[in-house]
């Protein structure tokens, strides 16, 4: 009798855990992803001369700067100068996560997502700057 509560236990864990991805869900792990890849290509000596031609980004799925920020570095990653990094594995892995996480944002799950804040230089930089909300900007003016 225990051994088959334990293995209907058991069962109910691993079915529990067969939900499908959100929208949400899946464009963060995916910029996880594509995140680890691109630390990889940057790092991996046989990439790391592609990688240069790269601009820097810093994915933020909460950033409405995000889509056209991945719609510019897939075009750099298409068209990439040398016809030998475009066809490295880890460079075309990189295309199709990053075409796979465009299409998620742009198409599958519009407005499904919410952006939190609209600072293009975080995704830029990796430094987001403070935003204050009214209340909090209405102290500080009134402090002075």
């Amino acid at each position: 009798m225990r051994l088959g509560t334990v293995v209907c236990f058991c069962i109910f864990v691993v079915l529990s855990d067969c939900a499908p991805p959100t929208c949400y869900s899946r464009a963060l792990s995916l910029s996880k992803e594509i995140m680890t890849l691109l630390d990889k290509i940057h790092t991996y000596h046989r990439t790391k001369t592609c990688a240069e031609v790269l601009p820097t980004i810093f994915l933020d799925v909460h950033n409405s700067c995000v889509t056209t920020k991945l719609r510019d570095f897939l075009y750099v990653v298409l068209n990439h100068p040398n016809q030998y990094c475009r066809e490295r594995p880890r460079m075309v892995l990189l295309k199709r996560k990053i075409q796979n996480l465009y299409t998620i944002i742009t198409k599958l799950c519009y407005r499904d997502l919410v952006f939190f804040t609209d600072d293009c230089e975080a995704i830029d930089t990796g430094h987001s700057r403070p935003h204050y909300a009214e209340d909090r900007l209405q102290l500080l003016q009134e402090e002075r």
